[in-house]
């Protein structure tokens, strides 16, 4: 009977060690499988005061992902609860879809860079294409926002403006003011 006992007792010793073990980290970089991580570039215009940008909070349960959408029109919208949230199994990148309030319904995508601490979309903003928007992971919530950087050049104009013919009048001379 003894020999049953040590044998079981050593059987129960092992499964707890097994159970207490450290699990496996995620990958650096990608996305917990449990938890809540909002990415953000909301800041305030400083001729207005209103807000701009977007806010996207990614909540990781057991049962389900979830995905609150809010951006900016004007001023901040109400939250957008998305639906088709899908998270690729690597923690790399998601894609949700919402459908705001008199809006038709879109797909955001995104990517995750700079070892998880940026959400790249697709897409563009500020009327260039080839610009993506990129929402750094909050990890301060009583920061207050920032203030709105203007909109870059888009690509297109600079080309254009490099495009034009110099003109050269043959003097060497500039106008005094």
């Amino acid at each position: 009977m003894s020999r049953r006992v040590l044998f079981a007792g050593a059987i129960l010793l092992a499964s707890c060690a097994v159970l207490a073990a450290p699990k496996k980290p995620a990958k650096p970089g990608a996305l917990p499988r449990y938890g809540m991580l909002v990415f953000s570039d909301l800041c305030i215009h400083p001729d207005s005061g209103e807000f701009g940008g977007q806010r996207i909070t990614l909540q990781r349960f057991a049962e389900v992902d979830t995905v609150l959408y809010e951006y900016t029109a004007g001023g901040l919208s109400w939250p957008v609860v998305a639906s088709d949230v899908t998270i690729d199994p690597r923690g790399q990148q998601f894609y949700f879809t919402v459908q705001p309030p008199d809006e038709d319904e879109r797909t955001i995508s995104g990517k995750l860079a700079d070892n998880g601490k940026t959400l790249v979309l697709e897409g563009g903003y500020c009327e260039d294409q080839s610009v993506p928007m990129r929402l750094p992971l909050v990890t301060d919530f009583s920061r207050k926002a920032g203030t709105c950087r203007a909109c870059p050049v888009p690509k297109m104009k600079k080309e254009q403006e490099h495009d034009k013919p110099v003109i050269d009048t043959g003097s060497t001379t500039t106008a005094a003011l």
